[in-house]
């Protein structure tokens, strides 16, 4: 074993809020199927709101369609909570989890 001295860098103590530890966690927005939003309205909603690819929207509503629900978006709260909002005003039920 080698028993040289080592020097570690000096690390400040900083306060750190668990609020803001939240807002750094990955969270998702989900999207739930149902029996009244076309294809198309989904697949339009997720490309305005969510910023998708049409590619990747028609993806996320398949899976919504066969599994019932998909999260089409990972972020923050406060990244997300505007975007399950303008889904929910769209009349496509949403949620962050």
């Amino acid at each position: 074993m080698n028993h040289s001295s080592t020097t570690l860098p000096y690390i400040e103590e900083s306060e750190i809020l668990l609020e803001d530890l939240l807002d750094q966690e990955e969270l998702d927005l989900v999207v739930f199927n149902d029996d009244v939003n076309t294809f198309e309205h989904v697949i339009n909603i997720l490309m305005k709101v969510c910023k998708h690819s049409h590619e990747q929207a028609e993806q996320c509503t398949l899976v919504i369609h066969y599994k019932g629900k998909c999260a089409v978006k990972k972020g923050s709260m406060e990244e997300l909570k505007p975007m399950c909002e303008a889904i929910l005003d769209s009349g496509i039920q949403a949620t962050i989890l």
